[in-house]
């Protein structure tokens, strides 16, 4: 094997040794106990040779490590986390979530025991000051606290402090031990005593501390409720018979039933049955969508109606929920600009914390000569500055939204995606697949005078029945939709680019272009003729359907609109955003559906790579532009694009190429992601603010002695708690449906249930 020269990776802090293709780690970090921990252990990944990139999350508790594995094995990487004092494995999620319920609870027994004696302390030292008794049984009572509930700050303390650095256990630990350590001297010298202090400066802390693992635990319930809908069991088909096996044992190819009510166990593809199937748990779409033989079904999804015989595509890591989970996981652990500044404040704030603290006492001490009073002031500084919030302010934020949005069928990849989702001011769609169903459909059916519109759709359904064009199945489909009798046809003939001949009721019957009714002799009346010449103005396909030597009526054929198409881009206009559609088509049909749905700004007969180009020149212009898409042709112009929306129905390349994903392919996600998106974004901001405002207020008020150490803990711990608690107010994020699709969708169906068509039905 050969190496590569040394060179410095995109994130890395130090030299990258560059071996082959980089792999990509996730690893769970024990032992973090503020945003200084994870600087720290960030740096420290940074500056390891193998390793290309390395962020490590506060919030989530966890370093996303990419490396070279020819150069170093992952864990090797783990030894220069564990020197600092942490404990660091390899993560998975379903370990994760016990691991957190246990830190949860063993934080609620502390409290439990913290708070009784921390507020009989105080009671003794109001009451009973001068007794020896009560001096006595204060020190007693706090003992209890300080070296039992208080021992998570103790022993991280004394970890950091052998392997050479300082965190805000650092901080709690000197704080309540000098409260502590100075009682106890002062129970010996008959001075006045502090137990009190130290005992409830524990107790909130402890209290801080449940809380905020009791809301980190609602913070991400997103993974949780995903990692639990999966189904247990499975149906497996062998020969004739049926058994129930684990959903760990299911191996691709395997043959699995599935039964109303139950849920599917893995992603497959439909070999036998129909049914409905709910994937709101998957794109938030809580309309069942019908699934028929070859159609693809994904794995905790459920199947509401029939029974369905599956073939199993893909199992464990490979389905789609498990990839949805590690993508939020990623997401959730990424980090955003705004972040920085908070993670450089962090990296230096402990040792400067310290100093405050050291030179706060010295100055009471020296200046004043009250070095009691410089002992408490001290400690208040000490206590009372909470990295906490900072490192806390983006990470959560970013944790929620990017849950909800899952939960939603949002998916977006990073934090970065936030940041500039929010600065969007132009949303450049594709047409084919995106705006529009990417099928054809008959949505106009003119007649000549003295015609039936249910004869003309009939005869031209009997002779497409043979035929493989999509305009074809388009027409038979439109028949059968509206419930026609469709005759049996004989003599069909297709002719490539013009139509297809053949026999009705012994007629001739011929449905295509004019030139085939004039090749037959056909004669096309004139009031056919203005009618099918206003459904190419509108950009539409014209098929003319004649028969016994006259052409009857037309029918107009396009790919139609979407039913929320129109509303949705009525609502990003209303978010003062600029809309554009690309297409290859034609500018008279690029200009139809875009009136339909209210875009102005429309590029026609773009060549799919040419679909950069266009959104590199509005990038020129100044533009920070989104493009939504979904086919291969549109991955390009996706990468290029400040931010690429893949519908999730399209193709993998786009759904890869892209930095969000709405997993339904429902228009309605591309706003609602925007204002996810700035949602979350004005959270960081809040919570910064407050992080930042909070330490620079507290601190100077602590040094002068305007804080109680008490009031100092109370704060600290809130501060933290107040954090998050802002960020979980993203959980109630619901995604708006525009008022009209509604009513747009019941048209759209009562239309489909076989109202007579018209003479027009455009």
């Amino acid at each position: 094997m050969t190496s590569l020269p040394w060179r410095r990776g995109r994130d890395a802090a130090g030299p990258v040794r560059a071996v082959g293709e980089p792999d990509r780690a996730e690893l769970a970090i024990e032992g973090m106990s503020c945003a200084s921990c994870a600087s720290r252990i960030e740096t420290v990944l940074r500056r390891h040779p193998s390793v290309k990139s390395a962020v490590v999350s506060f919030a989530t508790k966890r370093a996303t490590v990419t490396y070279y594995p020819q150069a170093a094995t992952l864990s090797t990487l783990y030894k220069p986390v564990q020197a600092l004092g942490y404990g660091v494995t390899e993560a998975e999620s379903a370990a994760t979530a016990g691991a957190d319920d246990a830190h949860r609870r063993s934080w609620g027994h502390r409290v439990i025991l913290s708070w009784p004696a921390g507020l009989a302390a105080m009671a003794l030292s109001m009451f009973f000051a001068a007794d020896p008794w009560a001096r006595w049984l204060s020190l007693a009572l706090t003992v209890p606290v300080q070296f039992w509930a208080g021992w998570p700050f103790l022993s991280n303390a004394a970890r950091r402090i052998v392997h050479g650095s300082a965190t805000m256990d650092t901080l709690i630990s000197i704080g309540t031990l000098a409260a502590f350590g100075f009682s106890a001297y002062q129970l010996a010298a008959g001075g006045e005593l502090y137990f009190e202090t130290a005992a409830l400066l524990i107790a909130f802390l402890s209290l801080g501390r449940y809380l905020e693992a009791r809301a980190r635990k609602r913070a991400s319930s997103a993974i949780q409720k995903l990692l639990e809908l999966g189904a247990k069991n499975a149906h497996l088909l062998v020969g004739g018979a049926e058994r129930l096996i684990p959903i760990e044992t299911v191996k691709v190819g395997d043959r699995l039933r599935v039964y109303p009510g139950e849920k599917i166990p893995v992603d497959g593809e439909v070999t036998d049955g129909w049914s409905a199937v709910d994937e709101s748990m998957l794109t938030g779409e809580s309309v069942p969508i019908e699934k028929n033989t070859g159609d693809r079904v994904a794995g905790a999804t459920i199947n509401t109606h029939g029974v369905l015989t599956i073939r199993a595509t893909a199992v464990g890591q490979d389905t789609a929920l498990a990839q949805v989970v590690r993508l939020v996981e990623e997401a959730q652990s990424s980090k955003a600009k705004v972040q920085r500044l908070a993670d450089r404040v962090a990296g230096v704030f402990v040792p400067v914390v310290m100093a405050v603290s050291v030179l706060t006492f010295l100055g009471w001490w020296l200046v004043s000569g009250n070095p009691a009073g410089g002992l408490l002031a001290a400690v208040a500084v000490l206590i009372v500055a909470c990295p906490c919030s900072l490192g806390l302010a983006t990470p959560m934020a970013i944790m929620v939204g990017t849950g909800r949005g899952a939960e939603l069928g949002v998916l977006v990849k990073s934090g970065e995606v936030l940041e500039t989702s929010r600065r969007i001011r132009t949303i450049v769609f594709d047409k084919t697949g995106t705006l529009t169903k990417g099928e054809m459909s008959v949505v106009d059916i003119v007649t000549a005078n003295g015609e039936e519109a249910f004869d003309v759709l009939r005869y031209a359904a009997a002779m497409e029945t043979f035929s493989e064009h999509p305009i074809g199945k388009a027409v038979v489909r439109a028949a059968r939709i509206r419930h026609l009798r469709v005759p049996d046809a004989e003599g069909f003939h297709a002719l490539t680019g013009h139509g297809v001949t053949g026999a009705v009721d012994g007629m001739e019957v011929c449905v295509g272009r004019r030139k085939l009714m004039t090749d037959r002799g056909m004669i096309i009346p004139d009031d056919l003729e203005r009618a099918v010449s206003d459904i190419e103005r509108l950009g539409r396909t014209a098929v003319l359907v004649g028969w016994d030597g006259r052409a009857r009526g037309g029918l107009g054929v396009a790919d139609t609109v979407k039913v929320n198409a129109g509303p949705v881009v009525r609502e990003l206009s209303g978010m003062s955003l600029d809309v554009a559609i690309i297409t290859g088509d034609n500018t008279r049909t690029a200009r139809a559906v875009a009136d339909e749905v209210g875009i102005t700004h429309v590029l026609a007969e773009v060549l799919p790579k040419d679909k950069v180009s266009e959104v590199r020149r509005l990038q020129q212009e100044g533009q920070i532009v989104a493009m939504v898409g979904d086919g291969i042709n549109d991955a390009p112009a996706l990468v290029q694009a400040d931010l690429g929306i893949a519908i999730g129905t399209g193709t993998d390349v786009a759904i890869e190429s892209s930095d969000i994903t709405l997993l339904s392919g429902d228009l309605e996600g591309v706003p609602a992601a925007i204002k996810l998106s700035r949602r979350t974004m004005r959270l960081i901001h809040q919570n910064l603010g407050w992080a930042f405002g909070y330490n620079l207020a507290a601190i100077p008020l602590a040094a002068l002695g305007l804080l109680n150490p008490l009031i100092a803990g109370a704060a600290m711990a809130l501060s933290s708690v107040s954090v998050v608690g802002n960020s979980l107010r993203l959980r109630r994020f619901s995604r708006t449906r525009p008022q009209d699709t509604v009513a747009q969708a019941d048209l759209m169906d009562g239309e489909l249930e076989g109202v007579a068509p018209e003479n027009s039905l455009s």
